[in-house]
């Protein structure tokens, strides 16, 4: 565990992959997810009193990440303004394309088709592979909540990966 400052901000740049992944499982776009880590990285470093030593800084990072979009996609929603997804258009006319990229391309929009709730859900555990009790203590649910969220985004998931050849 970080015993300083400085060893905080090692250990937090140290999650930087697995922020980045998360965002992008919350914000859909590279854009969106690349200014919701910047935004938790400077909450945590600018609250760095309100982390306990001891606890999981991931789980302490996540947690300001969903507050950090559920706060964005209020204010979106009071500027009566949601920017688009970003159109899923890095790979066309890549003719390289394999079959497993394919596939990984299928899942991902269907991730992202997902419901805000599932979406977290899904990064956190299916992704992230936080166990249920981890991922409940992040987003501050029962485990119980978490465990029929996860079951009803894995249906639906199924349903939506059901709908392309």
């Amino acid at each position: 565990m970080p015993d300083s400052l400085p060893s905080l901000r090692q250990e937090i740049a140290a999650l930087l992959p697995r922020l980045r992944r998360f965002g992008r499982t919350l914000a859909h776009s590279r854009e969106d997810a690349d200014d919701l880590v910047q935004v938790a990285i400077e909450k945590a470093l600018t609250h760095t009193d309100r982390w306990t030593p001891g606890t999981r800084l991931d789980s302490w990072m996540f947690r300001i990440m969903q507050n950090a979009w559920i706060d964005e996609l209020r204010a979106r929603e009071r500027r009566g303004q949601t920017l688009l997804p970003e159109e899923a258009g890095v790979d066309v006319g890549d003719g390289a394309a394999t079959g497993s990229q394919l596939d990984a391309i299928l899942v991902r929009k269907a991730v992202a088709r997902l419901s805000d709730e599932h979406r977290s859900i899904v990064g956190l555990v299916l992704i992230e592979g936080q166990s249920y009790q981890e991922a409940a203590e992040t987003l501050g649910l029962p485990v119980g909540t978490v465990t029929s969220r996860l079951a009803r985004a894995r249906e639906a998931l199924q349903a939506l990966l059901g709908e392309w050849p």
